[in-house]
């Protein structure tokens, strides 16, 4: 099957799965809006070898004041958030052959800076409280990636990807890390290649979420998809468009979650999104990088994600 081995790389990178989020505790889950999405997602390349993808992704967001939201042990009025969340992901391509099925396995080591301010009486009074730090945060297992190719041009890949709590996690602070939570995200990815040398892709998944024993709290399940068009602006060059739905489909449960009516909310981001696929020296690369912006939120922060990628395959 003559893919386009070299694009092709990329996919490997829409194991990337970044760590704010929506509604769920602390108004922090797994995913960020439109973040999830990446080149080539639905393709594994027939080819086998390891691919290592670096990436970074930036992100800071407001929670109205108005709404309440559960911070580790505090109920606070308001949330500001920051986080700069990087993550070296190796990944293995099986030796399965040129068949229609390929498959591949992958695991995530993440570091992540941390920043959260919440109201106490009201910024405007001048009581809040912030917190801050860097350290390793959950690490992401992806056992089994499951690609079919229904033709040169379309693509299709199943994965169960899960995040143990590995990360750092005190429920006495307001920044962390970790989330204390195994989370598992059984998702589809579709890739269709399109004439020119662009793309669509779409990756659709479902987080859910064990229970924080520290808080007794626990994350409703939460529905998300994110997809991507770009098309080719110069060679070895695509710009496009990217965008993300997020949909929390369970309230969250546990006394604190009780008190806030479940907590229930939702997320919908779009922006532009520029990817690249070349050599550096004699090494096939590919690069990418994004802006999305939180078009709509409810119960999470809302603001904006910045993120860049760069794969190297071994192949």
């Amino acid at each position: 099957m003559k893919l386009r081995s070299l694009r092709n790389a990329l996919w490997a990178a829409a194991l990337l799965s970044p760590m704010l989020a929506m509604a769920t505790e602390g108004g922090i889950g797994r995913p960020i809006t439109g973040q999830q999405v990446y080149s080539d997602a639905g393709i594994v390349p027939p080819t086998p070898g390891l691919v290592l993808t670096l990436g970074s992704i930036y992100f800071n967001g407001e929670l109205d004041s108005s709404r309440q939201v559960s911070v580790g042990r505090v109920v606070s009025a308001g949330l500001e958030a920051t986080a700069s969340y990087n993550i070296a992901n190796l990944t293995y391509v099986w030796n399965t052959g040129p068949g229609r099925w390929n498959f591949a396995s992958a695991i995530g080591l993440p570091v992540q800076y941390t920043k959260a301010e919440i109201d106490i009486a009201g910024r405007r009074l001048g009581v809040s409280r912030s917190d801050s730090n860097t350290n390793f945060a959950d690490i992401l297992v992806n056992p089994v990636v499951a690609g079919y190719h229904f033709s040169e041009t379309e693509h299709i890949a199943f994965s169960l990807p899960f995040y143990a709590p590995t990360g750092s996690y005190d429920p006495n602070r307001l920044a962390n890390a970790g989330q204390n939570t195994w989370t598992f995200s059984p998702t589809v990815a579709y890739t269709r290649l399109l004439a020119g040398g662009g793309e669509f892709t779409a990756v659709s998944a479902i987080d859910f979420y064990t229970r924080n024993d520290d808080t007794d709290y626990k994350n409703g399940a939460v529905f998300r998809i994110d997809a991507m068009w770009t098309a080719t602006i110069a060679p070895q060059w695509h710009l496009g468009v990217v965008g993300g739905w997020i949909e929390q489909i369970q309230d969250d449960s546990g006394p604190t979650a009780d008190k806030l009516n479940g907590f229930k909310g939702y997320s919908v981001g779009l922006g532009p999104i520029v990817t690249w696929a070349g050599k550096i020296g004699n090494q096939a690369a590919a690069f990418s990088a994004r802006w999305v912006y939180d078009v709509d939120a409810k119960n999470r922060p809302k603001g904006n994600g910045v993120s860049v990628s760069l794969t190297l395959p071994f192949l």
